[in-house]
């Protein structure tokens, strides 16, 4: 590996590698989001990290400047971050990959993950996305994803999953798909659907169902207590948004209304028409209530 830095190569059994990463891939943020609360609630251990200079187009994705302890400026350059977490009651252990998603030179960077993943004895990969969709905040989060293996595809299917026919653009996390299907690397990816009329706003309860999914596919026991409150509390902050604005509830009834109707037809929903409030009203009046209410860290 040329990019890539290691601390020190820990010693796992059978690990599987879960990644997300910022940006296309990520609306509202539910992936990162998932992956950082792991690397949180686990208290994983960091022990590499992608070499960011070969990999970003710093005018577009810039280094950060931050006031550290003593009022001492820090530079933080865009980060792509290996932990890993062991734990004698799992049946193997896991790696978790959370940064951002590169601007250039896409085959190298993937390249470098999967030797690393190679040399950490990996046996599977699963990625997180989320995308911006009808989907409704009162609603269960809408899940697909699909997998490289027919017995993991079945699994998907057992738990509700959708299985996605998408074809077109792609990010990051299509490229890392592709090489492991090129490796015979078992992969997994699971994508949330987040309401379009939130897509500015990060999003717990997305990524709440994305954790409990990997919960329930791999037996990860990872506790959700904290991200399923913050997930609740972000469901109330929001239907009181809803509530106090007349023109925002419109937009929800409509939608809702439009939802339930295609999926009695088994068809797309059809958003066209005068009687839908303008989304951008809507984004605009939802996206200043929520700022309002977020906490000073800046989470919720």
């Amino acid at each position: 590996m040329k990019y890539v830095t290691v601390d020190e190569l820990p010693s796992l059994r059978s690990p599987v590698l879960v990644t997300a990463f910022a940006g296309w891939n990520d609306a509202a943020q539910a992936a990162t989001m998932a992956l950082r609360y792991m690397t949180r609630a686990w208290s994983a251990s960091k022990f590499a990290s992608v070499d960011a200079e070969e990999f970003f187009d710093f005018a577009s994705t810039r280094p950060t400047v931050r006031i550290g302890p003593g009022a001492v400026r820090e530079l933080e350059w865009p980060a792509n971050e290996f932990y890993y977490h062991q734990a004698t009651s799992l049946e193997r252990d896991v790696l978790i990959l959370v940064g951002i998603e590169p601007n250039l030179r896409w085959r190298t960077f993937t390249s470098e993950v999967l030797e690393l993943a190679g040399q950490c004895g990996v046996s599977l990969v699963v990625t997180l996305g989320a995308l911006l969709a009808d989907a409704l905040h009162s609603r269960p989060v809408p899940l697909a994803g699909y997998a490289t293996d027919g017995t993991l595809a079945e699994k998907l299917t057992e738990q509700g999953i959708m299985s996605t026919r998408y074809e077109g653009p792609t990010g990051i996390v299509g490229v890392l798909h592709d090489a492991c299907r090129r490796q015979s690397l078992p992969a997994v990816s699971l994508w949330a659907s987040v309401p379009h009329y939130l897509g500015a706003t990060a999003n717990p309860k997305a990524a709440a169902a994305l954790l409990s999914t990997l919960n329930s596919l791999f037996g990860f026991q990872l506790p959700l207590g904290d991200i399923e409150e913050a997930s609740r509390d972000f469901e109330e902050q929001v239907a009181e948004a809803v509530a106090g604005s007349p023109e925002i509830a419109a937009y929800v009834r409509e939608l809702e209304r439009r939802i339930d109707e295609a999926v009695e037809q088994e068809a797309e929903p059809s958003l066209g028409g005068p009687e839908l409030p303008p989304s951008d009203v809507v984004l605009r009046d939802l996206e200043e209530f929520l700022r309002l209410r977020r906490k000073p860290d800046g989470e919720q």
